[in-house]
């Protein structure tokens, strides 16, 4: 009897299988070409195709800047080269402005926040909390005083290490996740409390999760995933005390309301809310004010912080650039006066250094892709409505058409003759179009002024033997391995300026 339900069990399987392939080589027939997917798992263990931003430049050399990759059963279109994508995103905005829904954000944010599926709901979660951020100072002057006090908070915890070499990683994350939390929560945190620290250390977990290739795999499984133990359920775990701790301090705003002053992004949430009970539709609910808040911290703390930890490496590990971007802050700044937004223009070089870094890194976009939001003929193909779509961003970043030498860190890609800063089209580290970053003014403001602040007042050094590594591995070792050399941050002394 055993060995017949056996029997019964591998037919179904084999008979499962077979459909599956057939249905997969079905759609392949009326897609972009792209490398042969397997059965069932698709590309997902061929180590020459995924992740894309390695893997990119081969793939469009044998099926050309438009190819599909199959995640499991489920294809995803990717789109290469700055033309290409710049089409899509930016003269097709709407066309290509769709979102997949991805198992593993459905587990997460339980269609609440900007994680929901209205897109009615998401729009106005995106509109308001945008005009609420501007309302708090995103963009203008104090906001980038609020960003100058904590590069100085920055500026002393490094100072204390007394130039012995350390791990910067949980100073800059502090830095860079105050500037959000001022907005959001009302208040600055210590970088030594220690539940700020634990909720870093959650939101790193989870970003690594979710962008590595355990998140691709719970995306493909996620049903089968739930049975097995594995990081995943660590993860939504971890992920579930971080919404705790924000659900807690939704409660403690609610006893302090008073929505003629509201004092954070929260307040002004919960006076929202208030104002919807008497509405015939509620869109705002508080579960939808946690993982907002949520997501902003993510947003505001990741990304931001990963680049200013790889402007800390690359300076480090050129010294010659490094002294150049002191040379021009000495001379249009001083080393008295902490750089502000107006000294931008006047720090080409400082600027042109912050800009190549964002360049130079690369990103793991296929977990996080967007949508076609109908059937459309794209430069030649048909691609159907609801295919995920990704935007390599890192073959815009290095294409050969538009930067002088993609593969060399080279900050005068960012420098016209003269000297002075120059804008590239090809640079979209916030992607671009109708669903590009809507934190990017205020990334790039930290970016700016952490980044000459740090400047201003040290010199960086990588700590060991490092002669035999590139900038690029420094980079790769850092995104790909979670592994950060030690560095030391020695002091410069206060001079009057030299203006």
């Amino acid at each position: 009897m055993e060995l017949a339900w056996a029997g019964a069990l591998l037919l179904l399987s084999i008979i499962f299988t077979l459909f599956s392939s057939f249905q997969m080589y079905k759609r392949k027939g009326q897609l972009p070409p792209g490398p042969t997917p397997w059965p069932i798992l698709g590309n997902l263990f061929q180590r020459d195709v995924l992740f894309l931003n390695k893997s990119y430049k081969k793939l469009t050399a044998k099926y050309g800047p438009i190819f599909t990759v199959w995640i499991g059963s489920k294809p995803m279109v990717a789109l290469c080269g700055y033309e290409v994508v710049k089409d899509a995103l930016i003269n097709q905005a709407e066309e290509f402005g769709g979102r997949t829904r991805l198992p593993l954000h459905s587990r997460i944010f339980q269609n609440k926040g900007f994680g929901t599926t209205d897109e009615k709901k998401w729009k106005e979660l995106r509109r308001f909390t945008l005009s609420t951020l501007r309302d708090f100072g995103m963009g203008k002057k104090r906001m980038s005083e609020r960003v100058q006090e904590e590069a100085l908070c920055l500026v002393e915890e490094m100072a204390a290490k007394k130039g012995q070499p350390f791990d910067p990683r949980r100073n800059v994350a502090s830095a860079v996740s105050n500037v959000i939390c001022a907005v959001v929560f009302g208040n600055r945190f210590d970088y030594r409390d220690h539940t700020f620290i634990e909720n870093q250390q959650i939101v790193e977990s989870q970003i690594r999760f979710f962008t590595g290739f355990r998140g691709l795999v719970y995306n493909t499984f996620p049903k089968i995933m739930e049975y097995f133990p594995g990081q995943h359920i660590k993860t939504f775990a971890e992920i579930e005390k971080l919404c705790g701790y924000i659900r807690e301090e939704v409660e403690l705003h609610k006893k302090t309301l008073d929505p003629q002053n509201p004092r954070d992004y929260i307040d002004c949430f919960l006076h929202r809310l208030e104002k919807e009970q008497n509405s015939s539709e509620v869109i705002y609910s508080s579960e939808d004010l946690v993982f907002t808040v949520f997501g902003l911290f993510i947003a505001a703390t990741i990304t931001t912080s990963h680049a200013l930890l790889c402007s800390l490496l690359a300076i480090a590990k050129l010294p010659h650039i490094q002294a150049k971007v002191q040379q021009e802050i000495d001379e249009e700044v001083g080393r008295n006066r902490t750089p502000s937004m107006e000294d931008r223009l006047k720090l080409a070089f400082t600027n042109a250094v912050v800009h190549e870094v964002q360049r130079y890194q690369t990103e793991r976009l296929e977990n996080l892709p967007r949508a076609t939001t109908c059937d459309i003929k794209f430069h030649g193909y048909n691609i159907p409505k609801y295919i995920a779509v990704a935007p390599i961003l890192s073959s815009v970043h290095c294409d050969p058409l538009h930067w002088e030498t993609p593969e060399k860190f080279n900050p005068h890609h960012f420098l016209d003759e003269k000297g002075q800063f120059r804008k590239r089209d090809a640079f979209m580290p916030f992607s671009a179009g109708k669903r590009a970053c809507p934190g990017e003014a205020l990334a790039r403001m930290e970016l700016f002024l952490f980044f000459s602040t740090l400047l201003q007042k040290f010199t960086f050094y990588l700590d060991g033997d490092t002669k035999d590594t590139d900038v690029k591995s420094l980079f790769m070792d850092f995104k790909n391995n979670n592994q950060y050399p030690l560095i030391r941050a020695i002091k410069r002394s206060v001079v009057t300026s030299v203006q």
